[in-house]
């Protein structure tokens, strides 16, 4: 069908279009096969290259075939009668003639012309339009809950944070560069205002988390009066393990190991299976003040693999996210 459209064409339009496209094509072609090695697509374009120079020796054929003169027919002179006027000579109207035929160079360079800038068009229209989409895949976003009714012991807690306020806090752009995987992007974002448990709603507990493909992180605060020295004596009674004192922005902290919840959820009716170990995930607490009053940020890492990143990643993160995180006021 393309093959019939283009011998519908003016010999002067279809000739110059081939030659363009064969040009174009052909040079790029072989561009990339330099560049890539590929010696199969170096041949495709060396087919280009070769059409193209027919279609050039083509127009070059036609051209001087116009403009060498033609030669002169042999015609018999009509006898004349004395009764017949001599005729006009048809040299004007051959004149007339001339001056209508189409310009071949002119043709050619307008058909030339137009291409080239449908060509320039189609390539360089990406790049000159403006754009919000650059191709790189959009990391995840949180959502807005501003109209959300806050639990009770938010109102009793001047400075506690909102999940909202904690999710932004967390989700940097720089984060996957801090877990060590600068290439992911976020694929889940969340964030709530929720309590801590066992404690009737008493004891604000907002959290945020942040899943990427290799890791998720997630980062809560606990607004009680248990302190940073009392939870590491709990821990002694406890499963965690690895468990690391040390100073974080000047305040006490804690890094310990322990593992996640698996909860298997049956959509389809009946009960759910029961409550399994998850994978290993890493834990850095640090005390809301340097006085250790009571009250600590939570920032939890694992990966359903079962890989842990280095703690000095949990550090990082919050060294950068802890001083970002807004405090309330009422």
């Amino acid at each position: 069908m393309l093959g019939f459209l283009v011998r519908l064409l003016p010999f002067w339009v279809r000739e110059p279009l081939l030659i363009l496209v064969g040009s174009v094509f052909g040079v790029r072609i072989m561009y990339l096969a330099h560049r890539d090695g590929e010696w199969v697509a170096a041949a495709i374009g060396l087919v280009f290259l070769v059409f193209t120079a027919v279609r050039v020796h083509t127009v070059a054929r036609a051209l001087r075939a116009r403009r060498a003169p033609a030669p002169a027919a042999a015609v018999a002179p009509a006898p004349q009668t004395p009764l017949t006027p001599p005729t006009a000579p048809a040299a004007p109207a051959v004149a007339v003639a001339a001056q209508k035929e189409p310009n071949a160079w002119g043709q050619a360079v307008a058909a030339v012309a137009v291409f080239a800038a449908l060509g320039a068009a189609l390539w360089l229209g990406p790049h000159l339009l403006p754009s919000d989409d650059d191709g790189a895949p959009r990391a995840a976003s949180c959502a807005g809950g501003e109209d959300e009714e806050l639990p009770g012991a938010y109102r009793k807690t001047p400075r506690a944070v909102t999940g909202d306020e904690l999710c932004n806090a967390l989700n940097r752009p720089d984060l996957a560069q801090l877990l060590g995987t600068p290439a992911e992007t976020a694929t889940a974002v969340s964030g709530s205002s929720g309590t801590a448990p066992l404690t009737d709603g008493k004891v604000a507990q907002p959290e945020a988390e942040v899943q990427f493909d290799t890791y998720t992180v997630n980062v809560s605060v606990t607004y009680n009066e248990l302190s940073i020295a009392q939870y590491v004596k709990l821990m002694e009674y406890g499963e965690e393990t690895d468990v690391k004192t040390l100073s974080v922005l000047g305040r006490p902290a804690v890094l310990a190991s322990d593992h996640t919840m698996k909860i298997e959820i049956n959509f389809g009716g009946g009960s759910g299976g029961p409550v399994e170990q998850g994978p290993p995930a890493r834990t850095l607490s640090v005390a809301l003040d340097a006085k250790d009053r009571g009250g600590y940020y939570d920032i939890t890492v694992w990966s359903t693999s079962g890989a842990l990143p280095e703690d000095g990643a949990l550090l990082d993160i919050a060294e950068k996210v802890l001083p970002t995180i807004p405090e309330r006021t009422v």
